[in-house]
């Protein structure tokens, strides 16, 4: 069976699993229930298929499938629109092998103009795979870890101390990686660089391996970071994602502080080199 279609297979089976027919909005066949999800025969009903038409997708035994049904099927199962996109990636993937490793792009020059225009506060260039292009020295004393260019932002999470350290939502940080790394699988199936990380992070980690499983997916997207910085204390981020036109697969994370709050003087002293904790208290606007 090809790899892109049993992923294809085990998508469907696992959004199946979780939907229940109440959520469905179908009434129950009637019977035991293996799982509290939908039957099969529940789901292919609503999306206007037939069970045998269904059965063959999940055991990954459908060569074409067609927009139409994929949409149809992303419907059924009340699908976001990052998981209605990872579906049709997963039915268009595998067409399109490259056994050569494909080399670390250049950080986006204006990304560089635009990161050395926020020295200030702690930033990150980030390549295919969650790849560090590039990064300044606030983010190196925040985050606590060299991150030199080619350094895998997923490593850094699963196996730097440093990140369950000082990352206080560590678990949710490291699971929204987790489900963007399935996300960029589906779109870079060809990707050999991006599958031996996926399978070294599988074998090393069970708390990876475990949410990998899960087949959740989604896209980079801003978020709020708590830092547990063990000389400057707590700093409270939005962390805000920019992807330029010239190369969307790029995109500079950065690590944003409300002016004049704690996190923001506290970074300035990180910047100054101040090694005493800062006599500042917490403000409001940190929440």
């Amino acid at each position: 069976m090809p790899r892109t279609r049993a992923e294809l297979g085990a998508f469907l089976r696992s959004r199946r699993d979780a939907l229940t027919p109440e959520q469905a909005g179908v009434d129950a066949v009637p019977g035991p229930r293996r799982v509290p999800g939908l039957r099969k025969e529940e789901l292919a009903a609503r999306a206007g298929v037939s069970p045998d038409y269904y059965s063959r997708l999940e055991q990954g035994r459908q060569a074409v499938v067609s927009p139409e049904v994929l949409d149809a099927l992303a419907g059924a199962l009340r699908l976001d629109c990052v998981e209605r996109a990872h579906l049709h990636d997963l039915a268009a993937g595998g067409r399109r092998r490259d056994d050569a490793p494909a080399p670390r792009p250049a950080p986006d020059p204006g990304l560089l103009r635009m990161m050395a225009g926020l020295d200030h506060l702690p930033v990150l260039v980030l390549g295919p795979r969650g790849e560090v292009l590039a990064r300044n020295a606030l983010a190196v004393a925040v985050l606590g870890a060299p991150l030199e260019p080619g350094t895998s932002l997923a490593r850094y999470l699963f196996e730097e101390p440093a990140a369950r350290e000082r990352l206080v939502e560590w678990t949710e940080y490291a699971q929204a990686s987790v489900a963007s790394l399935r996300r960029e699988t589906a779109r870079r199936p060809q990707d050999r660089r991006l599958a031996r990380l996926v399978a070294a992070l599988r074998a090393a980690d069970e708390d990876f391996a475990r949410w990998w499983d899960d087949h959740a997916v989604q896209d980079y997207g801003s978020s709020r970071k708590t830092v547990d910085h063990p000389v400057v204390g707590r700093l409270v981020f939005d962390v805000e994602f920019l992807r330029p036109a010239t190369d969307p697969e790029q995109q500079l994370a950065t690590y944003t502080a409300e002016p004049g709050s704690r996190t923001a003087r506290a970074l300035a002293l990180l910047a100054a080199g101040t090694a005493a904790p800062p006599a500042v208290t917490d403000d409001v606007a940190l929440g």
